[in-house]
């Protein structure tokens, strides 16, 4: 009999299997680090999208961002884009699945999406990338 209490212990899955997992993996994520670096290097081929509240979104908000609430993602709100667009979406940190909802909405769409891991707090408050802040406030 096979003793699981060890907590590293991991049944043998085979490698192609593995690599497939990881791949689709980093077919549906990215980092702060990634979608910085396509910006200052003007590659980006994605539309960032800040998933928070327009109030979020105002105080502070990753540069070259946009903003559509996740709840108010919508055939109608995605209209403008080409359905060849490609996402980034992010909202507050790891705590928060906003980002996740929105991923699922826009690819329910037919749209390209990836998550933005960590959020803004990763990249606000742990990286120290550039922010607007105050959008829209006199």
């Amino acid at each position: 009999m096979t003793n699981y209490s060890n907590a590293f212990y991991q049944p043998l899955i085979p490698a192609q299997q593995v690599n497939s997992f990881f791949a689709a993996k980093l077919a549906c994520e990215t980092d702060c680090s990634d979608v910085y670096s396509d910006i200052i290097q003007h590659s980006n081929h994605y539309i960032l999208l800040d998933v928070r509240a327009k109030e979020a979104f105002k105080k502070s908000h990753a540069i070259t961002a946009i903003n559509l609430p996740h709840n108010e993602i919508s055939q109608q709100s995605l209209a403008n884009f080409d359905k060849d667009s490609l996402f980034v979406v992010y909202c507050w940190g790891p705590g928060c699945n906003g980002a996740t909802k929105a991923a699922l909405k826009i690819s329910a769409l037919g749209y390209g999406v990836k998550e933005m891991l960590g959020g803004i707090h990763y990249w606000e408050d742990i990286e120290r990338y550039p922010v607007n802040r105050r959008a829209n406030q006199a």
